[in-house]
């Protein structure tokens, strides 16, 4: 079986079956939820596109409330995942893209119907649109001398963020606050290191609103108008890791061009 797609609806003809019919669900899950702009995102695609559906943003700390929600909204049909839940929330799965198994994190999830007509649980199935949504908005600004990257944090963006990085031939170095194995600390960016790797984004919530006062600790002394400086974090517009590089003389660039990419390949995904 295939999932029901949420259709424009012909307001000339079915505007009245339409206001009877149950929309259509779609949301974002993760803790908290107060900095995201999805839901004006597609609420607003709804509306201009004619579709009948909703989206709403589900707080929820813990992942293990997942199949509470699940179970709550039948009409639910697809889910956007963000921080902290796209790694924890693979075990949920029932079967991932071969992409999201690469990256090892998940930022999609389709709401499938049972296998069978048992009245067991909708089957979920994994994806992720980070991937595309980081990728295609980072291209337009990348010159020659942008082949080094510090990637800085470790959790389930990151994964994303390496993965695309690799698909352009870019070196990457992840940066974390804690020592480990084939990482850097923020205290090992030594100048040298700094000129080498003149692309660096910034995949944790640092700086997020309503934090906005806080940022990663490299060493913005050491950027030129050579460095490229990305930031996942697009509320606010203008993280004070963005104000400092921009000026120091980086080119600087927020995740919202990101976000809407993702977004309309989520769409995609939930309809495949």
């Amino acid at each position: 079986m295939t999932p029901n797609k949420a259709q424009p609806c012909d307001h000339a003809t079915h505007a009245d079956s339409c206001a009877h019919e149950t929309p259509e669900l779609y949301g974002l899950i993760g803790y908290p939820l107060g900095h995201s702009f999805s839901q004006k995102f597609f609420t607003e695609k709804f509306a201009t596109e004619g579709i009948h559906a909703e989206y709403r943003n589900f707080e929820i700390q813990h992942i293990d409330a997942l199949s509470g929600l699940i179970a709550e909204h039948p009409n639910l049909r697809g889910l956007n995942v963000t921080i902290p839940h796209k790694q924890a929330v693979i075990h949920l799965l029932d079967t991932l893209s071969d992409e999201a198994r690469a990256i090892g994190a998940v930022n999609v999830i389709r709401v499938m119907p049972p296998a069978d007509d048992s009245g067991s649980r909708p089957r979920l199935k994994g994806f992720n649109s980070d991937v595309i949504g980081f990728r295609d908005s980072l291209k337009p600004l990348l010159q020659p001398h942008h082949d080094h990257a510090l990637v800085l944090g470790t959790g389930g963006a990151s994964k994303a963020v390496i993965h695309a990085l690799d698909t352009l031939g870019i070196t990457w170095q992840y940066v974390s606050r804690k020592p480990a194995a084939g990482q850097l600390t923020y205290d090992d960016l030594t100048p040298d290191i700094m000129d080498e790797y003149t692309l660096i984004v910034n995949c944790t919530p640092l700086g997020m609103s309503p934090n906005v006062g806080t940022c990663p600790d490299i060493p913005y002394e050491c950027l030129t108008h050579r460095h490229l400086l990305y930031d996942l974090v697009y509320n606010p517009e203008e993280t004070l890791f963005l104000r400092r590089g921009r000026e120091s003389g980086a080119t600087t660039k927020n995740g919202l061009e990101m976000l809407h990419r993702q977004a309309v390949e989520s769409w995609k995904m939930w309809h495949e």
